[in-house]
């Protein structure tokens, strides 16, 4: 007799698919680890110019990205762990990467040179020019109860893991860079206290605005941009050639947390949510400004004094995490601007799954 898991932690059921490779992906999944038809791998290997849509937003290709990076989080209920390293997964995986990453640094652009002294300077740098419409600002002073808990529903697929990806960054460094780290995700991780966790307060605003806190309960309903938020960081964390551009990463994200955080919590106070609701973004308005300084200095300036070839990468990563959270608010603001809901249909599953699907159907081997 199976005993159930609690849905609070994951893993989360399989999500709805959006195309004809994810489609198969998730027909595959149901069934033991198997081999993959090599044809799945090539509908993805191309980019935007041989007629394939932008990666950054294309929905069959970010939700096959999610299915795959999930299987190295929490897995999938009632999926085989063993699909983690199954080898025509992974060719699979590594065929959607591949347009997403060159997506990514088209949309960035080149970055400055600069010496490993320069990083922390280049970094607040990188911040300061950071353009785009304010999404925390609109949340502050203006939004709806509706369009709050729409943010709050996207959000979820990385708060509920929230330190998570990062994380993988601490196997591969050492010296300064890996002590800053763990200094910043132990308060992450709070210290040590499961209610203390951002992950568990983050649940705890989800329950006060009356949505599901179950692990990735609100994947169906997140678009392509949500999800390339997500995977761009599980891009950089399972690589170790891009553990530079991991730390950039954070780094940027704790230099641009404080003052939204704040707008954030307010946001809820004008709204009429309570303490319980407002902790989440109250505990991030003080130990983002701590973080800040030890991500710019410590952690992103650590890893370039000891690894001086990295100083570019930081700076990518910076600016890559920079440029789609740009995107992710330009997509919420413009749907609110137009009347409409900038999440997705529950049910919705773009394109000719089913008949396109089938002819990457693949039979176990007793059916062969």
């Amino acid at each position: 007799m199976s005993v159930p898991t609690d849905r609070r932690y994951g893993p989360a059921s399989l999500p709805t698919p959006r195309g004809p490779v994810s489609g198969a992906l998730v027909a595959a999944l149901h069934r033991p680890p198997h081999d993959l038809p090599a044809g799945l791998a090539g509908a993805l290997a191309g980019d935007v110019g041989d007629g394939h849509p932008d990666p950054l937003t294309d929905e069959d290709r970010q939700l096959t990205l999610f299915l795959c990076y999930e299987l190295h989080y929490r897995g999938w209920a009632g999926v085989d762990e063993d699909w983690e390293w199954q080898p025509s997964l992974l060719a699979l995986r590594a065929a959607a990467e591949r347009p997403f990453e060159a997506a990514v640094r088209r949309l960035v652009g080149p970055q400055p040179t600069v010496l490993p002294a320069g990083v922390p300077a280049a970094l607040a740098a990188l911040v300061a020019a950071a353009d785009g419409p304010s999404l925390a600002r609109t949340l502050h002073r203006q939004a709806t109860l509706a369009q709050f808990r729409e943010f709050v529903t996207h959000r979820s697929i990385y708060h509920l893991r929230e330190a998570d990806p990062h994380s993988w960054a601490l196997p591969r460094l050492g010296g300064p860079a890996k002590a800053a780290l763990v200094e910043i995700q132990m308060d992450e991780y709070g210290n040590g206290r499961c209610d203390r966790m951002h992950a568990e307060l983050f649940r705890v605003t989800l329950g006060r605005l009356g949505l599901d806190t179950d692990y990735a309960a609100h994947l169906d309903r997140v678009p392509a941009v949500t999800l390339a938020v997500n995977n761009l960081i599980s891009l950089f964390g399972l690589h170790r050639r891009l553990r530079g551009a991991l730390l950039g990463h954070l780094a940027a994200y704790e230099m641009t947390s404080s003052l939204p955080n704040r707008r954030y919590g307010n946001g809820l106070r004008r709204l009429g949510l309570d303490e319980a609701a407002t902790r989440f973004y109250d505990e991030h308005v003080e130990a983002d400004a701590v973080h800040e300084q030890i991500a710019a200095h410590d952690l992103c300036g650590g890893l370039v004094r000891t690894e001086p070839a990295l100083a570019g990468d930081v700076l990518f990563g910076a600016a890559a995490a920079l440029a789609t959270d740009r995107l992710f608010a330009v997509h919420l603001l413009d749907s609110w601007a137009a009347g409409t809901s900038s999440l997705r249909l529950r049910a919705e599953t773009d394109g000719p799954v089913g008949a396109v699907a089938e002819r990457f159907a693949t039979r176990t081997p007793a059916a062969a």
